[in-house]
C-alpha cells in the first residue's frame, strides 16, 4: 500500500478524523488544503455559502453571531484541533454564524462540497463522516443554547 500523502497525515492526526481508514483518509485528503488566517479576519461569514470547513490547527476562532441590540456574542471559542463549520452538511449550505480570527489562524481547509459527493457515493464513508460530524454539531449547538440562557437570563440590580 503506497505511503499516506502529508495531508492525510496531517489529517489522521486531528481528533475529528483520528481512526479513520487509509482510502478514507485520502479521500479527504485530496479535498484539503492548508490555509492561514490573520487577527480579526472571517473565516466564514453569516449568510454566506458554506462550501467548507476547517480543522484548526493554530490559533483561535471566535465563532460570534450578531445579536441587536445587544452587538456581537461570541457563542464559542475555538482552539486548535477543533472543528469550524458544519452548514456543508445540510441544505441550503450557508453559514449560520461568523468565524472570526482571534489570533493568527493556520487551518486544514475540506470542500464539503465534494465530500459530500463522495458521501453519496460510499455509504460507510458518509456514515463515517456523519457520524463524526455529530459532536461538533451538537458541542455547537450547546454553546448557542448556553449563550442564549445568558443572554436571556433576568438582571439583577447590583
Amino acid at each position: 500500500m503506497p505511503a499516506l500523502s502529508e495531508m492525510a497525515e496531517a489529517l489522521k492526526e486531528t481528533a475529528l478524523l483520528k481512526g479513520l481508514g487509509e482510502p478514507m483518509l485520502e479521500a479527504v485528503a485530496t479535498n484539503a488544503s492548508f490555509q492561514t488566517f490573520e487577527v480579526d479576519s472571517f473565516i466564514i461569514r453569516d449568510g454566506d455559502p458554506a462550501h467548507t470547513f476547517h480543522i484548526l490547527r493554530h490559533g483561535t476562532v471566535a465563532v460570534e453571531l450578531a445579536a441587536p441590540p445587544h452587538g456581537r456574542l461570541i457563542l464559542q471559542t475555538l482552539h486548535e484541533g477543533d472543528v469550524l463549520g458544519w452548514s456543508w452538511l445540510i441544505a441550503p449550505h450557508c453559514w449560520a454564524f461568523d468565524g472570526r480570527a482571534t489570533t493568527l489562524v493556520r487551518t486544514i481547509a475540506v470542500d464539503g462540497a465534494l465530500l459530500l459527493k463522495k458521501m453519496t457515493a460510499d455509504h460507510e464513508f458518509g456514515y463515517q463522516i456523519l457520524h463524526r460530524f455529530l459532536g461538533v454539531m451538537a458541542a455547537r449547538l450547546t454553546a448557542s443554547r448556553v449563550q442564549m440562557l445568558d443572554l436571556y437570563a433576568p438582571r439583577t440590580a447590583s
